[in-house]
């Protein structure tokens, strides 16, 4: 069954994470997303590690992973007839994505303005480390350096430790998932109103966007947050702890699912749950150093599944720290087809993630894998309206890959 975005075209001039990820979502819901390559294609096909496809040659697993679902064309913006034929997709396109530095669009002539003069109802989003005003408007900017600026490397990391990098891309995701609301909500108004707009998305703008609780804390109380771990920093013990063969995470809140008595007594602590000094999440929080070794001491005493069997059947929130590989395996995800297999007739069979987003009707999800490069050119460019002589006039031009 279709997707919800089913009849959406999305003109993806985006490359490497952000911009990528974003679009990739959208072609998860339906969208039809044509991925706009420069001669040479994505730098992220030269990204490693590779695997080997059933056709003998090597696939990057990092643009595997955010370029399913999409079709590829090569045009070279460098080239007068490679900018009319970016035009014409553009006639017929309901989204432009970019990511470039902010002022290539206009110096390669493909700006919003020019654009939007073209196809009034045109949505586009750019995204770039700092947005297109401000003084760092034109700086560079990859994940670790708005993660770094945006706060998030802080906070995160071992108490009294240095600055940790999430394990994934957070300041490349999180702007991939601000700019999906972006454009969806633009494409909404649209259909009330009739017009597009730009959205201009900043990925510092979107690190300091999640930093809800700390920021809160700083303007309110001017509170500076530290690393904690694994530590929540309203509510104890709500964190990884160590079991006698791994770690588990526990969630003990003051809430109607909060448990606190009936954890203490299940861990052999009973005493715990009648001590003042921890008689709210907040409290335990605060006293959080008396805390600690009376939980250590008694999570040592079991193993992982035993830990989770035990609190997890009286109701407690606890889960394994899993690793990917336990991820992969995992009896709940596979239950929601979150891993599904594609054939690709050059790639071969190749996992992807599905779309985290289950709607009842109109369900999206992978439908094909990542495009070779340049492999759908003629089949988009007479879509646009060019013929078998205009597609080969391109090519010779140098226009189109």
């Amino acid at each position: 069954m279709a997707g919800p975005l089913e009849e959406i075209r999305i003109v993806d001039l985006t490359r490497i994470l952000a911009g990528p990820y974003c679009t990739m979502v959208l072609a998860d819901l339906g969208a039809d997303v044509i991925k706009v390559e420069q001669p040479g294609g994505d730098q992220a096909r030269r990204n490693g590690p590779f695997f080997t496809g059933a056709d003998g040659s090597d696939y990057s697993t990092y643009f595997t992973s955010v370029n399913r679902g999409k079709r590829s064309v090569v045009i070279d913006l460098s080239n007068p007839d490679g900018v009319d034929t970016f035009f014409r997709l553009v006639d017929g396109a309901d989204v432009v994505t970019e990511n470039y530095r902010p002022g290539v669009m206009s110096k390669l002539g493909i700006d919003y303005q020019r654009l939007s003069a073209r196809n009034p109802q045109l949505v586009m989003a750019s995204i770039s480390g700092f947005g297109q005003t401000g003084p760092y408007a034109s700086r560079a900017a990859l994940d670790v350096i708005v993660q770094a600026m945006g706060g998030m490397l802080s906070i995160t990391g071992d108490e009294g430790g240095g600055p940790v990098r999430p394990g994934v891309s957070m300041g490349d995701i999180t702007a991939a998932l601000f700019t999906a609301i972006g454009i969806v909500s633009a494409l909404v108004e649209r259909a009330r109103s009739g017009r597009g707009q730009h959205i201009d998305m900043s990925m510092l703008d979107c690190q300091a966007a999640i930093l809800e609780n700390p920021l809160m804390r700083y303007f309110s109380l001017g509170e500076i947050p530290e690393r904690i771990g694994t530590r929540h920093p309203v509510v104890a013990p709500v964190q990884a702890l160590p079991t006698q063969d791994g770690y588990v995470a526990i969630a003990v809140t003051d809430g109607p699912t909060g448990h606190w008595g009936r954890f203490a007594r299940l861990i052999g602590k009973p005493e715990l749950a009648t001590d003042e000094r921890f008689a709210s999440g907040w409290l335990r929080r605060v006293n959080y150093d008396d805390l600690r070794p009376e939980l250590e001491s008694a999570m040592a005493q079991r193993t992982t599944s035993e830990w989770v069997g035990l609190l997890g059947s009286q109701g407690i929130a606890i889960g394994p720290v899993q690793g990917v590989s336990e991820v992969a395996a995992d009896p709940q995800l596979n239950s929601r087809d979150m891993f599904v297999q594609l054939d690709d007739s050059s790639a071969g069979i190749v996992t992807f993630t599905n779309t985290p987003i289950k709607h009842s009707r109109t369900l999206g999800g992978v439908r094909r894998g990542a495009p070779g490069l340049g492999a759908h050119a003629d089949e988009i460019l007479a879509e646009a309206g060019l013929s078998p002589a205009e597609i080969d006039a391109m090519r010779a031009s140098g226009a189109v890959g």
